[in-house]
């Protein structure tokens, strides 16, 4: 991955490059728009007055922020002189984004780029359905800013049937689970977390707390227990081992692997090491009041700075396993243009300007220096509080460029790149099974692993019991079938791929 100076660079030539275009009048390269017209004598001059603006409508994931109009009027300036475009950025929340755009692209209604990723509006899914614009093309035509700063493997592993329908966020690579501990509690007991590798070596941390925090539940919720396998479809319990040498399929939850995770579970949830009603517990009401010890998550770099400036209370965390780039990683936050756009290459280099032009970048993140954040140094910012605009920064392009926290370290952005060059590739990175043949059958599997994962997992059952039925239902409602298809498609996967 280039560093920050290479994309300055890169940035210096393209806009040498469309000044010099623009300069030549006539046809439209995706430049400024300036138009051209005759004199008497049949020579060209450039008119006074651009071409209008293109505009493009862009759907992106974030809650509503009251002073859009004022951040987008500026981002439009801006916008409209470097490219002759104008974005009308449309919010939808959390909540509802995926349900929404399904139904905004499946109606065929008009917009031009939307958020999309590996958890909400499908980005494989919405690719094969057809809703999304090849972009080999355009990426080498258009996007060549996008491709120098994003790791190759960014590109490589979420293609769809070898091609490319979105643009990944230049952001964390690989994924790495840690085990995230509440460093009060840690202090309070001298816990070496150090040693928290296993689901199993928690237990005398876990002990410890219950037995001098009574109303404490040092598992605060059902944090989905870590299990070594690459996993072929989210939700569903066909993968292949993490360290794999034959890529055999198997159902994950009929493994010695998934046994030893339930029955540990168990173990501790009849210890009291989980609230009574884990399974069916939702919100994280324990983050607020403290009354926890361990739960699992995904870390970045410097994570525990942002946990415990998010908690207001000190975080610290021990890895569950080595960084490692897997499907959904690669696919967590990501920008594509619709197949329906009338103006794809103006989206592309409108795309191609937010992922490598810093001040573009930071104004759609941040808003208005001065009314929206303090800009502390060339690099470094502080957010006003309340200000009316504070958009989540992973969802909007490469990360690379955008200004620092006080508090962050001065090498933050290239930790983010050691971290993504320590990575290493999961077993199925590149495979995307299709699911065409077997939606019915995934469709019942998922109703299954629904109704016995939660209890399985918060170990609020026995697994001695419930466990073979659970399998004995997988078996029942077709996934035997899934796993003979994506082995299927993973053999010839990798015969094409020389895997």
């Amino acid at each position: 991955m280039k560093k920050r100076r290479g994309l300055t660079l890169l940035l210096s030539l393209f806009l040498l490059t469309s000044m010099a275009l623009a300069g030549c009048g006539g046809k439209d390269n995706g430049g400024s728009g300036t138009a051209s017209t005759k004199t008497e004598t049949g020579g060209e001059t450039k008119s006074t007055e651009k071409e209008k603006p293109v505009k493009l409508i862009w759907y992106t994931i974030s809650g509503p922020q009251k002073d859009q109009d004022k951040v987008m009027a500026e981002v439009n300036k801006y916008v409209g002189e470097k490219i002759n475009a104008e974005i009308d950025l449309r919010l939808i929340d959390w909540g509802d984004y995926s349900q929404k755009m399904q139904v905004i692209a499946a109606s065929g209604e008009p917009f031009d780029i939307a958020f999309t990723s590996s958890w909400a509006f499908n980005y494989v899914e919405s690719a094969r359905k057809g809703y999304f614009y090849e972009l080999d093309d355009l990426l080498a035509k258009y996007g060549q800013g996008i491709t120098k700063a994003l790791n190759p493997a960014f590109l490589e592993g979420s293609k769809v049937n070898g091609h490319n329908y979105a643009i990944p966020t230049n952001k964390e690579l690989p994924a790495q689970a840690v085990w995230r501990f509440n460093k009060v509690l840690v202090d309070k007991y001298k816990l070496d977390v150090t040693k928290a590798t296993t689901l199993e070596s928690l237990e005398p941390m876990l002990k410890t707390v219950k037995d001098n925090e009574p109303d404490v539940y040092p598992i605060p919720s059902n944090i989905g227990p870590y299990l070594p396998y690459d996993f072929a479809l989210e939700g569903l319990p066909v993968g292949v081992p993490i360290d794999t040498k034959d890529f055999k399929v198997v159902n994950v939850w009929d493994t010695p692997e998934a046994k030893q995770v339930f029955d540990t579970m168990h173990k501790y949830y009849k210890a009291g090491y989980l609230p009574p009603d884990a399974a069916t517990k939702q919100g994280n009401e324990h983050e607020k009041t403290g009354k926890w010890l361990v739960d699992k998550q995904h870390t970045v770099p410097f994570a525990d700075i942002l946990w415990s400036d998010s908690l207001g209370y000190p975080i610290v965390s021990s890895p569950i396993h080595e960084p490692m780039v897997f499907n959904w990683s690669v696919t967590g936050s990501m920008q594509a243009i619709s197949a329906k756009s009338k103006h794809p290459e103006k989206a592309m280099e409108f795309l191609n300007l937010l992922n490598t032009d810093a001040y573009l970048r930071n104004l759609v993140n941040y808003g208005l220096e001065g009314v929206h954040y303090k800009k502390l140094s060339e690099d470094t910012y502080e957010p006003i509080p309340d200000s009316g605009y504070s958009m989540p920064s992973f969802t909007l392009g490469n990360m690379f460029l955008l200004y620092k926290l006080k508090e962050d370290p001065k090498d933050k952005w290239e930790q983010y790149e050691k971290f993504n060059s320590s990575a290493t590739n999961a077993p199925l990175l590149g495979f995307q099974f299709d699911p065409t043949n077997v939606l019915t059958e995934i469709a019942n599997v998922k109703n299954a692993v629904d109704e016995y994962g939660p209890s399985l997992n918060t170990g609020s059952v026995d697994p001695n019991k419930v466990l073979p039925k659970a399998i004995e239902k997988l078996k029942a409602q077709g996934i035997d079938k899934i796993i003979a298809e994506c082995q299927k498609q993973l053999d010839e996967w990798r015969a094409q791929n020389n895997k």
